[in-house]
């Protein structure tokens, strides 16, 4: 498969319904705690958004109800994969992401037999407590030694300027949070990674 090198991550469909329109192709909605309800009609926004504008919606974390929603793929960390049914995702057709950080949790995700391999923080992060160092982009090559042909998503302090860097190392989409989300001007720095990764399309 071919991921769009443009990888959007957000915690609301509000964000999505501002985002998307301008061209993004592939966006994740990450929401860590809501009630089902609650994240269940996030969902529903998100993908009826996306379907509008033709771009694949990745669920983070909750299988269930990618699953049941339709969803077109489901991104899990470590922890979720361990208790996720697998062959329930794979039945219902929803493609599998999923990070890693190191080593061993590579192996771990290579086994599962993934749609895509996440590698972070390539760069210092202040998305989340890292209990990893940053990775570098010299560690998206040896990730993408080892993954290949499946795709690769780097992850973490990334911005227009370093896309070169990442997308010649041998990432295949570069996700971003808090580059847009924490802008002055979330819409105009979209437009920025759009122009950005025109190129890697």
């Amino acid at each position: 498969m071919k991921l769009d090198p443009f990888y959007l991550i957000v915690d609301s469909a509000a964000w999505i319904e501002r985002l998307v329109p301008l061209g993004l192709k592939l966006v994740q909605l990450r929401i860590k705690t809501m009630h089902e309800a609650g994240l269940r009609t996030e969902i529903r926004k998100a993908k009826a958004l996306c379907a509008r504008h033709r771009c694949q919606l990745i669920v983070n974390d909750h299988w269930r109800l990618a699953i049941e929603e339709g969803c077109d793929f489901v991104h899990l960390g470590q922890e979720d994969l361990r208790t996720a049914d697998l062959a329930r995702i794979r039945a219902a057709g929803v493609g599998l992401g999923l990070s890693t950080h190191d080593h061993l949790e590579l192996e771990t995700a290579k086994a599962a037999e993934p749609d895509y391999i996440a590698l972070g923080p390539i760069y210092p992060t202040i998305l989340k407590k890292m209990k990893w160092a940053p990775q570098g982009v010299e560690r998206i090559s040896a990730w993408k030694r080892r993954v290949a042909p499946i795709p690769l998503v780097a992850i973490g302090g990334l911005n227009p300027d370093r896309l070169d860097g990442v997308f010649a190392a041998g990432a295949d989409s570069a996700a971003v949070v808090t580059d847009i989300t924490l802008n002055a001007d979330p819409e105009a720095r979209a437009r920025k990674w759009i122009e950005k990764t025109d190129q890697w399309r």
